[in-house]
């Protein structure tokens, strides 16, 4: 009895990891959205120098000014609003997901730095890290602008051989 229970639902999960995968990608990208719409026009936006943090602070342990007092805020947000809509629609997504995996960690190290991570609230960045870390591992999925790019492009090299071979 156990082994058709086993093998109806692994059948019904193998069945559903294509629009799963979308789900997941889609959900996790709108969510990192709307903290980079947050920091870039919220009600205290970021302005893209002189304003904010002006330096990288690692656990007060090391600290790196930044070039031009660019503000460090600015730039991660800019990463979570753009980069998600790139994530979102499964565009560019093994450069989009790398740098949106960077800005987490940089944000776990400079904001959350803990050992376990719900002592300071850095349980979101660790998870956002995680997450782009397996979208960048996975790619975009089979429902993306990177499929669908890459299918056009087959689809013209193909009439291109096609064309040759007359």
């Amino acid at each position: 009895m156990r082994g058709k229970v086993n093998s109806l639902f692994e059948g019904i999960a193998e069945n559903s990891k294509e629009w799963t995968w979308t789900l997941f990608r889609a959900l996790s990208a709108a969510m990192f959205m709307t903290h980079g719409y947050t920091k870039l026009f919220g009600e205290s936006p970021q302005p893209v120098m002189s304003g904010g943090t002006t330096s990288m602070n690692i656990a007060d342990l090391v600290a790196w000014p930044l070039p031009m007092e660019i503000n460090a805020l600015f730039i991660p947000g800019v990463v979570e609003l753009f980069g998600g809509l790139l994530i979102l629609i499964g565009l560019w997504t093994h450069l989009a997901a790398p740098l949106a995996t960077f800005i987490m960690l940089k944000a776990y190290l400079t904001a959350h730095i803990a050992w376990f991570p719900t002592l300071n609230n850095g349980e979101l960045a660790a998870m956002y890290f995680v997450t782009f870390l397996l979208i960048f591992a996975f790619g975009a999925g089979p429902y993306s602008a990177d499929t669908w790019l890459a299918v056009r492009r087959q689809e013209k090299r193909k009439d291109k051989m096609d064309a040759n071979k007359l």
